[in-house]
């Protein structure tokens, strides 16, 4: 944000003033566009600041850690699959579909998913 904002503020007057402010024009939105990056990922490390990844559920929430019969979840925010020890995670959002078909699910309960059975094996 701070380099798109010197930028446009060190951007002069030319001969054509038109250009001019159209550099300036475009230097705020890409202002504007980091200042929205910026308030998401903000949203994002408030919402994994209230996890308590220390405390064993009983049933599948935020934090908890699922291992099911065809892929590791970790339920937190969407971030995708990331590989921890050779080993990958989906870390996904309890918002999204896998994250609301595991919600409050138990260990060695199954449901379906995409037409697939699933299992759930572990529940850290």
């Amino acid at each position: 944000m701070e380099n798109a904002q010197k930028a446009a503020n060190e951007e002069g007057k030319s001969s054509a003033g038109d250009k001019y402010e159209t550099t300036r024009a475009m230097m705020q939105i890409e202002r504007d566009n980091a200042a929205k990056q910026l308030d998401e990922a903000l949203k994002l490390h408030q919402s994994l600041l209230q996890i308590d990844i220390h405390k064993l559920p009983n049933n599948a929430q935020a934090g908890s850690l699922v291992i099911t019969t065809n892929a590791s979840y970790f339920i937190a925010v969407s971030l995708g699959q990331i590989t921890v020890d050779g080993t990958p995670y989906f870390v996904i959002s309890p918002m999204s579909p896998m994250g609301q078909q595991l919600l409050s699910k138990k260990q060695g309960q199954s449901f379906q998913f995409n037409g697939d059975n699933i299992n759930i094996d572990k529940l850290i």
